[in-house]
C-alpha cells in the first residue's frame, strides 16, 4: 500500500506536466521559439506533446520549462 503523504514526496515533489497555450514564431532542428506572454526557445527534447485545441496550439510540458 502506498502512502499519499511521505517525507520523500515532501523533500522531492513530482514535476507537473501541464498543457500551454502558446503561439509558435519559429522552428528550427533543434528548438522551437514560442510566444506566451514573452518570447522563449524551447528545446524539441522538452517538449512531450502537440496540439491543436480551438485554433489555439498547445504544448505539454513541464510545468517549470514556461512558469
Amino acid at each position: 500500500m502506498s502512502w499519499p503523504f511521505s517525507i520523500y514526496r515532501l523533500l522531492r515533489p513530482e514535476e507537473r506536466y501541464i498543457w500551454a497555450q502558446v503561439r509558435i514564431l519559429h522552428e528550427t532542428n533543434k528548438a522551437i521559439l514560442i510566444d506566451n506572454g514573452m518570447k522563449i526557445w524551447i528545446p524539441k527534447s522538452r517538449i512531450y506533446g502537440v496540439r491543436l485545441r480551438n485554433n489555439n496550439f498547445e504544448i505539454y510540458v513541464k510545468e517549470s520549462t514556461v512558469g
